[in-house]
């Protein structure tokens, strides 16, 4: 058997199901030579705001037990350079590039999007909506109907012919609320779980390690959280759930896969072997294969 690994998102195709997340591969680059980017379903770029942002002051990361707390602050250099210059560079590589945007208005959101359909060389959208609305006085997008509905809606209409995908936070209530919000209002896909809000101290200091003071966690100590949110959201939403949180390893991604995702992300795994994307790209097809499994869709479980 020849298991057929494509998933759709809207109206693309990607060639797999394994992709890599924003904020643990860079935009391609700082990986050449260490992983075989072809071998990828889609690389979801480095989080991008509209202008240059210089990132949050020192230290911005701190190893836990089973994963690390991070407080990058979105450090970029501007959605022009990413679309003219790194977006480019996976696109002349063969390689679906998905722009993961960060706004601090829905109206930012849909400027965003815009460049983003003009762009040839973007496959996809992901939005980030753990950012504050500065507009609603800080609140965050992914955790209030009242402003992730508007968001969605602005980019929707920006990129009219580009799959959207919603990023969605965990730090919610029910994130099938938050992912019900995020269909209604023209998502094509959503994305989850962004990084749980967590802090590290200092003891001898007395001091947050972070200059942030919290930061985001990830890693293998999320993936139960993860998966559980995966399966209650592909329950509640009739549109591709794309999985992630602490995937290292094949039995890992086939989890969120047996909970209804049509595709997962690996992020912090790849920090310590840039190959992992690749190499659970090649387990899952020998699974498939092995155990008679024609397409992703068959993997899912029922339950």
């Amino acid at each position: 058997m020849n298991p057929d690994l494509s998933v759709k998102i809207g109206n693309v195709t990607f060639k797999n199901p394994v992709w890599v997340a924003s904020g643990t591969f860079g935009n391609g680059e700082d990986l050449e030579g260490l992983a075989d980017l072809n071998k990828l379903g889609a690389v979801v770029m480095k989080g991008t705001t509209l202008y240059p942002r210089e990132g949050n002051p020192f230290s911005r990361i701190v190893e836990t037990p089973s994963g690390i707390l991070n407080c990058i602050g979105l450090q970029n250099p501007g959605l022009d350079v990413v679309l003219k210059e790194k977006a480019r560079y996976l696109s002349e590589k063969g390689v679906a590039a998905i722009l993961n945007i960060s706004g601090h208005s829905a109206e930012e959101y849909g400027e965003m999007a815009a460049h983003a359909e003009e762009c040839p060389y973007v496959t996809a959208v992901e939005m980030n909506v753990s950012c504050p609305n500065v507009k609603e006085g800080g609140i965050t997008f992914g955790t209030d109907v009242k402003v992730l509905g508007p968001a969605v809606g602005f980019a929707r209409q920006g990129l009219k012919t580009k799959p959207l995908i919603v990023k969605l936070s965990p730090n919610v209530t029910d994130i099938t609320v938050m992912a019900k919000c995020a269909e209604d209002n023209g998502a094509d896909a959503v994305s989850l779980i962004n990084t749980l809000t967590g802090l590290v101290i200092d003891t001898k200091r007395r001091r947050p390690v972070l200059g942030n003071i919290t930061g985001g966690l990830s890693g293998p100590a999320v993936r139960p959280v993860a998966v559980r949110m995966v399966w209650q959201t592909a329950k509640a939403v009739k549109i591709p759930v794309v999985g992630l949180g602490g995937i290292e390893k094949l039995d890992d991604a086939l989890q969120f896969f047996i909970a209804g995702a049509s595709a997962v992300q690996i992020g912090t795994a790849t920090f310590y072997e840039p190959r992992t994307a690749e190499t659970i790209a090649e387990g899952l097809e020998r699974y498939m294969a092995e155990n008679g499994f024609a397409s992703i869709a068959d993997l899912k479980g029922d339950f």
